[in-house]
């Protein structure tokens, strides 16, 4: 995915928090990669609906899918409705949704989330998963190997925790010559593990594959500072933050802190790519993307 003379890009919201105001329990631990199986046009549907609003990427329904969650469910590698296959599907799911749609200029960006997603103990906020760099490369590379073949624009390596983690899925995107955009998630100015982000940012540079680097599924009065330390790799940034609302393992708590109007300050301050994550629905993306491309 070119960035190069783009204008700003919004990218689209969360896609789970959006099926789950449509009614959808995504209690399961495939999350919203269950509905891969269970009811795709309810994701192709969501899709379209941040589209709709404004949102010039979609992320794929890929985010919690992995071998070894299909596995626990009895869904066995390959096959018509196999592992490879659900996760083809979640990039097929978004292509339809833009095909659909028919504006110009739509992308579709594949979800790499982070080995601790996979674990749907909520460890991806934490990081130190006690694995190696080459043990997380081995666990990374099938996935991504099927992701980065299924024909996305670009790989979306999200919500990464942790520098170690961010150097196994950046060499090998490096190795598959995979367009990707590399995005922690953050406390303060530290990736959710305890390093410094302008460390964690670094492993992106002179990596012409990692096309942006930035931050996501963040509070909101992080993603400033970041843009900063992101933009010294010399890359476009991009950052979703969520809503800021705080999980307490029942309910979500505190008020959102999403403003669409922080939108504008992001781009003034570096970032070229600007959306939401959990929390953030498709009413946000469009009023963000009314606050960064007002209609002429």
């Amino acid at each position: 995915m070119e960035l190069v003379g783009d204008p700003v890009l919004i990218s689209d919201g969360g896609l789970a928090t959006e099926l789950e105001a449509r009614g959808e329990d995504l209690s399961d631990q495939l999350w919203s990669a269950r509905l891969l199986l269970d009811a795709p046009h309810k994701i192709t549907a969501v899709h379209a609906a941040y589209f709709r609003a404004g949102a010039m990427i979609a992320t794929t329904a890929s985010y919690q899918a992995s071998f070894e969650g299909f596995a626990a469910h009895g869904i066995e590698r390959d096959g018509p409705l196999g592992a490879i296959a659900m996760m083809r599907r979640s990039v097929e799911l978004a292509m339809i949704a833009r095909d659909e749609v028919g504006i110009k200029g739509l992308r579709v960006a594949a979800s790499v989330g982070p080995y601790g997603a996979a674990l749907a103990d909520g460890s991806e906020y934490r990081g130190r998963y006690g694995l190696s760099v080459a043990a997380l490369t081995r666990w990374h590379r099938p996935r991504l190997e099927v992701l980065a073949a299924a024909g996305a624009d670009v790989l979306a390596l999200e919500t990464i925790p942790d520098v170690d983690e961010a150097e196994a899925l950046v060499e090998l995107v490096r190795q598959l010559g995979a367009p990707a955009w590399l995005s922690y998630t953050i406390d303060g100015t530290c990736t959710r593990a305890g390093q410094p982000l302008a460390d964690a940012f670094a492993v992106a540079e002179g990596v012409p594959e990692i096309v942006a680097v930035g931050v996501n599924c963040c509070a909101p009065d992080d993603v400033l500072p970041a843009i900063g330390l992101a933009a010294e790799v010399g890359k476009p940034v991009i950052v979703y933050p969520n809503s800021g609302e705080r999980w307490d393992g029942r309910a979500w708590t505190g008020p959102s802190r999403f403003d669409a109007r922080l939108a504008r300050q992001w781009v003034t301050t570096g970032a070229r790519i600007v959306g939401g994550c959990c929390r953030v629905g498709p009413a946000d993306i469009a009023a963000l993307a009314a606050a960064v491309c007002p209609p002429a």
